[in-house]
């Protein structure tokens, strides 16, 4: 693991909280509802291969809500802006779950920083006649236990009690989240339709036994984008980079090293 050094930047009016480490590439993960440091594990692994950049997003974190944001799309041309301002090109954008919807919102605008995008375990899409789970509907234990595959290591994270601060976190990670994604629940009506604007090399990774978003909804963002791919991982929930930190690096590196380097 690479230890991340953080620090705090201005995006146009906007405080910017984000983690920073290693050589190589860019890579820029955008993490899911819960937070960054839900995802610190594959941020710190991802940066023994990558230069990852790992922002906590506006209004998560405890950070204050800016008054522009309404809206997922919102916070993809915020990273618009973010690829501009650091000069970045040859990008391998990274989302998971909420990250993952604003990758795909991103990318659909204007892919001209990228090289890559990998979508794991992605919001963003409906796809009928496939249940999901309303995790707004949930209390956190079973949240937990439906987003891991292997009942220990649910068992393992309930054990560990959080701080007062973590909770106050959660909560409001849980506020700034229902603002984006509550109607309609988790996905945007409009954007399959402009599914196809994505021309880059695309991963879509995925829990073969995702119960919160079934495994059929990788299938639909890979059969809705021209150059996507598809892993599936068995004995695997909603979380691979959590659950299957290892497998996810792996596969992702696999699929980077497969596009070669920008001209």
């Amino acid at each position: 693991m690479t230890a991340m050094d953080a620090s705090t930047l201005r995006v146009r009016d906007t405080a910017l909280r984000i983690s920073r480490a290693g050589r190589g590439q860019p890579l820029l993960f955008l993490h899911g509802p819960a937070g960054l440091a839900e995802s610190q594990p594959l941020v710190e692994a991802l940066a023994a291969h990558y230069d990852c950049h790992a922002p906590e997003h506006p209004g998560y974190g405890g950070s204050p809500v800016p008054p522009w944001l309404d809206n997922v799309r919102d916070l993809a041309n915020f990273y618009l802006d973010y690829l501009d301002q650091q000069k970045l090109s040859g990008v391998h954008l990274v989302g998971y779950d909420l990250g993952g919807w604003i990758a795909a919102e991103l990318a659909v605008r204007n892919g001209h920083a990228l090289a890559s995008l990998t979508l794991i375990s992605a919001q963003g899409i409906h796809v009928p006649g496939v249940p999901t789970i309303d995790v707004f509907l949930r209390t956190d234990e079973e949240l937990v236990r439906d987003t891991y595959h292997d009942p220990a290591l649910a068992e393992k994270v309930l054990e560990r009690k959080p701080t007062e601060e973590e909770l106050d976190l959660a909560v409001r990670n849980k506020e700034i989240t229902a603002r984006l994604t509550w109607q309609p629940r988790g996905h945007d009506p409009d954007l399959a339709k402009w599914l196809h604007r994505i021309t880059v090399p695309t991963l879509v990774l995925w829990g073969a036994n995702d119960r919160i978003l079934p495994a059929e909804y990788g299938r639909s963002w890979r059969d809705r984008i021209a150059r996507a791919n598809l892993v599936e991982l068995g004995e695997c929930g909603h979380a691979p980079h959590l659950e299957r930190t290892a497998e996810t690096v792996a596969a992702l590196t696999r699929f980077t090293a497969s596009i070669g380097s920008p001209a």
